[in-house]
């Protein structure tokens, strides 16, 4: 790869994607030529056609930047796109993503968060705990974060906060100062075969912690024990034992105030504005990471009650306003553990509300693999909705649906529509006069019911 000042124009095979959009960005930013592909128009593709990237949504020669220097695409793009056949059939230098970053990395301080789950969330906000402080921070994010409307923002401060993706093993390609590791619960078995296999990747990627830096994980993580790092510091929720933890949660309007132990010391009276306990688990790793940085604690907590969210995790579309109101909450949650803490929750905050899930499965493989644990974890709601499975970069497998999944569930509140009837279920059924959480989950294109769902409870058409 050519040094990146050398560079003048960058061409993307999936520009629309959430990682491959932040280093669009980090082009544009850094006065590049940048274009691109991609399947489909989305919000995102939108607002990078916005700013001025230009995005191509038909395989067709014609469309090809061949002045590009580098060509960047993601492992989802099928091998027979003709974009990238064309590229590599003349000689064009094409990367993954995964290696551009490393690139765009190698010499910078860096702050890279693994994870199964959370991974966006604990990025996002240690991003912006960073940038709300004054500290600053390039920030390379795997989600769109509500504070700036943005996954991607620079600084002038040599430090890039990276969301580091286990999928097709891309985390090995960085090289952090500061590691985090949040979960490694199996996923990604079309890649890794084995949970096994999968967790030795996490395993590696702290193998790759910079020496004299920094491993923060999740206390009681799988082969905590082979997790090596000069420094080696573990965050919980609220289990003592760990070097950081929550203690005194209250409940506050939809969010939470508590308190957070950080290295023997104590930062009193924090206020997170979002629900879900595991995002308060998800800001005691984030202060934790801050306080490595000798951020000042009242700056810490200004920046955590200042922080909005992320699109799509635990999102309040339609937020609390009291015991009578409806609720909608919209989430990215995609794997059984995802769902039982987003489900949990929300039956935590609003505990006098019923329940219901509207659930599109991610993948047929991980649909297939884990059909099981998505069952036991939707059991928990008090109704659910299953869509048809998103494919994604997958082709069908045969017997694999979102009936798998159903006849392994218990509840006997579960349904399986499509999503115009799933509009018109919620049209029907749906009883203002009985306000519950209704919740949009799913990592496909569920998000593009989301204003019309909300137009429903918002417009009395019942």
């Amino acid at each position: 790869m050519k040094e990146i000042n050398n560079i003048k124009e960058v061409y993307f095979i999936g520009i629309g994607g959430i990682g491959m959009s932040a280093l669009a960005r980090y082009f544009k930013a850094k006065g590049k030529k940048v274009s691109g592909y991609d399947k489909t128009e989305t919000v995102l593709s939108k607002q990078l056609v916005q700013e001025g990237i230009p995005v191509y949504y038909e395989d067709d020669e014609k469309y090809i930047a061949k002045g590009a220097d580098i060509i960047v695409y993601t492992p989802a793009v099928p091998k027979e796109h003709k974009g990238l056949l064309y590229y590599r059939q003349n000689g064009y230098p094409v990367l993954k993503r995964s290696d551009v970053l490393g690139e765009i990395t190698k010499s910078s301080f860096n702050i890279c968060i693994a994870g199964t789950h959370g991974k966006t969330t604990i990025t996002t906000m240690t991003a912006h705990l960073l940038r709300h402080s004054g500290y600053g921070c390039n920030a390379f994010l795997g989600g769109i974060a509500a504070n700036y409307n943005s996954n991607f923002w620079s600084s002038e401060r040599n430090v890039c906060v990276v969301e580091a993706d286990e999928y097709d093993r891309s985390f090995l390609k960085l090289q952090p100062d500061i590691a985090a590791i949040s979960a490694m619960d199996a996923d990604h078995l079309d890649i890794y075969g084995t949970e096994d296999k999968m967790q030795q990747a996490f395993v590696d990627f702290a193998g790759k912690v910079k020496k004299g830096g920094t491993l923060l994980s999740k206390y009681g993580l799988a082969k905590e024990n082979d997790l090596k790092a000069d420094h080696h510091l573990t965050y919980s929720l609220q289990n003592n034992n760990a070097n950081a933890y929550a203690a005194n949660i209250a409940n506050r309007e939809g969010g939470y105030t508590f308190d957070a132990y950080i290295n023997d010391r104590w930062l009193k009276d924090i206020e997170l504005n979002m629900g879900g306990l595991h995002n308060i688990e998800n800001a005691v790793a984030a202060i934790a990471i801050a306080k490595q940085l000798h951020i000042e604690d009242e700056k810490i907590k200004a920046a955590v009650a200042a922080f909005k969210g992320v699109k799509r995790r635990f999102e309040y579309i339609i937020p609390p306003a009291g015991k009578k109101a409806t609720v909608y909450i919209d989430d990215y949650a995609h794997h059984p553990a995802e769902l039982e803490a987003l489900i949990k929750g929300v039956k935590l905050l609003f505990a006098d509300k019923k329940c219901t899930v509207v659930f599109q499965p991610h993948l047929f493989s991980r649909t297939r693999d884990l059909a099981e644990a998505f069952a036991a974890s939707l059991d928990m709601a008090d109704e659910v909705i299953l869509l048809p499975v998103y494919p994604a970069r997958e082709l069908p497998v045969e017997g694999v649906t979102s009936r798998l999944i159903l006849d392994k569930m218990k509840n006997e509140y579960k349904h399986l529509m499509n999503k115009e009837e799933t509009l018109n279920w919620i049209r029907k059924h749906y009883d203002k006069n009985k306000p519950g959480v209704l919740i949009t989950s799913g990592a496909g294109d569920i998000d593009q019911m989301v204003q019309a769902v909300k137009g429903i409870l918002e417009g009395g058409k019942w």
